[in-house]
C-alpha cells in the first residue's frame, strides 16, 4: 500500500467512521473508496481536499506528510 492509502485508513478508523460514510460524501461508489484505501486508486484533488474536510485533518496528514524540525 503506499502511504497515502495507509493514512487515509488509519484516519477513517481513527475518526470512527465507515467506508459507506466516506463515499457518500465524496459522491462515488463505495469500490471507488475502497479502491483509495486498498492503494488501487487516488483521489483528485478536489477530492483530496474533501476528504480533509470531512474527516477535519490537513491535507499534509491526510497524505502521510510529516513536519519535523523544518523539513519534510
Amino acid at each position: 500500500m503506499s502511504q497515502f492509502s495507509d493514512s487515509l485508513k488509519s484516519i477513517r478508523k481513527e475518526s470512527k467512521k465507515k467506508q459507506r460514510e466516506a463515499a457518500e460524501y465524496l459522491g462515488i461508489n463505495l469500490r471507488t473508496y475502497q479502491n483509495y484505501e486498498g492503494g488501487r486508486s487516488e483521489p483528485s484533488i478536489t477530492q483530496l481536499i474533501k476528504l480533509a474536510d470531512f474527516f477535519m485533518v490537513s491535507l499534509d496528514e491526510l497524505v502521510g506528510r510529516d513536519w519535523i524540525g523544518g523539513s519534510f
